[in-house]
């Protein structure tokens, strides 16, 4: 009998003399447990052991590299036309050559031809941080460019952008290169933003990212409810909630503020865009109070955006005659350029130069009210005798011609040709919406007081108090 064996019959006599003291649970686990034992000691038996492998012969093979010398491999890699493929960002102060050396770019046809193409040349006019991507090959010659532009025909009032996709394609084998310039789609996201006055409205706006043309929209979303020259404190808080529009990861422009709430002096004013009777995205409405009042009042507080008040609407003595008389209107101080926006609806009833007034447009509106805007540096184009214009339109720029010390724009503001003051008079607000518009524009002022309350501060929150 061989010691397996002799092993297995031992523990069998062994299991078989307790078995009968055993629970029924253990006298089934036992002699199964036994009977694997049983089939491992005999596969043990017959199983033939693997051979060693230190034991087993081992095999060399020898072959000898030819490696080429390092002349040789450089006269390969000039042999070979290679393909390579850089991007870079447009960085301010760029010009045509500088960014081309960036890119990789030594060849004089393209760079001729990018500058005398009427659309290739457009490159040279890329904003800082817009992407230029191309294809050369070993020796730096142009195979194609590619960029993408904002076109001519942006409707930058009506929030419409194309953007083209441009660009440079060298012809096989020549020196001749052809431009195209095809649409691409845009991807439209919504953003929100939150930020608050330390300084100016504008330090605040760049504090928190937010774009300068999205900023001046702010100033004029509220322009009727705050006044921005004077009315800023400290502490007062806003929201925001806007449109950008996006191509190959870049943002190409900025769109409407559809949302905005502005926290002044404890008060919160509150506007949301809204396309009254007209679906969204077809054209048409204007902002209204979370109430459903426009926002668009009769007249604007100020015809300029963000500035200060250096003369007011009373008696004072007049900077070049030297004389004490009454000083019929608001002088707004403001940098030469600064753009002067209509107070309100109407047609132009005088554009062009007037005794001290220098260059000076003159607003007809209805009911025997009208305004008056002087010293201007130049008008805008299109302001002339006759014509019309909406609230908020430009109308002309901030000069100091006439009889004025420095730049700034006089405005007056009549009655029956009587000047009022344009800080204290009272106008009356355009109607609310109707009934039925009502049902569709509290739907969307319910998504955005959800929004801004995720945007609110928590100590804000519980004070908002609307005027």
């Amino acid at each position: 009998m061989s010691f397996a064996s002799s092993i297995l019959a031992s523990v069998a006599s062994a299991v078989t003399s307790i078995v009968p003291h055993l629970n029924r649970k253990s006298r089934i686990i036992i002699p199964s447990a036994l009977f694997l034992m049983v089939c491992a000691f005999g596969a043990a038996g017959v199983a033939p052991l693997a051979p060693d492998a230190a034991d087993l012969p081992v095999s060399k093979i020898t072959e000898q590299l030819q490696i080429p010398t390092l002349g040789e491999q450089v006269q390969v890699l000039e042999q070979s036309d290679g393909i390579f493929i850089y991007e870079e960002k447009v960085q301010r102060g760029d010009t045509l050559a500088s960014l081309l050396q960036r890119l990789g770019v030594d060849d004089a046809a393209a760079t001729n031809f990018i500058k005398s193409d009427q659309i290739a040349r457009l490159i040279m006019q890329q904003k800082a941080g817009k992407t230029v991507r191309v294809q050369t090959n070993g020796y730096g010659e142009l195979q194609w460019l590619e960029t993408s532009m904002a076109s001519n025909d942006e409707d930058a009032v009506q929030f419409k952008f194309q953007v083209k996709n441009l660009t440079v394609t060298r012809q096989p084998g020549s020196d001749s290169f052809v431009v195209g310039a095809t649409n691409v789609p845009l991807e439209r996201r919504v953003e929100m933003h939150t930020g608050e006055i330390t300084t100016s409205l504008f330090a605040a706006t760049d504090a928190a990212q937010i774009p300068d043309a999205v900023a001046s929209q702010l100033v004029e979303m509220f322009s009727t409810a705050v006044d921005f020259n004077a009315d800023l404190q400290r502490g007062d808080h806003f929201q925001i909630m806007y449109e950008t529009f996006w191509q190959n990861g870049e943002m190409v422009g900025t769109g409407r503020i559809l949302a905005g709430e502005f926290n002044n002096a404890g008060y919160s004013y509150q506007a949301v865009w809204f396309n009254e009777g007209k679906s969204e995205g077809k054209g048409g409405g204007g902002y209204y109070g979370f109430d459903g009042k426009s926002m668009k009042k009769a007249f604007l507080k100020s015809p300029i955006a963000v500035t200060r008040i250096s003369s007011g609407f009373a008696m004072r003595v007049h900077p070049i005659s030297g004389r004490w008389k009454q000083h019929n209107g608001v002088d707004f101080a403001a940098p030469t350029g600064t753009p002067i926006r209509a107070a309100a609806d109407g047609v132009v009833e005088t554009a062009g130069v007037m005794s001290g007034y220098g260059n000076i447009v003159v607003l007809k509106h209805w009911s025997g009210y009208s305004t008056a805007y002087a010293h201007m540096s130049r008008f805008a184009a299109g302001v002339r005798k006759g014509s019309k214009v909406k609230q908020g339109d430009l109308i002309g720029y901030v000069g100091s011609t006439g009889w004025a010390t420095g730049p700034h724009l006089h405005y007056e503001f009549r009655i029956n040709n009587k000047a009022h003051d344009p800080l204290k008079v009272k106008i009356d607000q355009p109607q609310t919406l109707t009934a039925q518009e009502m049902t569709r524009f509290k739907s969307v002022v319910q998504d955005v007081r959800h929004r801004f309350a995720l945007l609110r501060p928590a100590d804000l929150s519980s004070q908002v108090a609307a005027r």
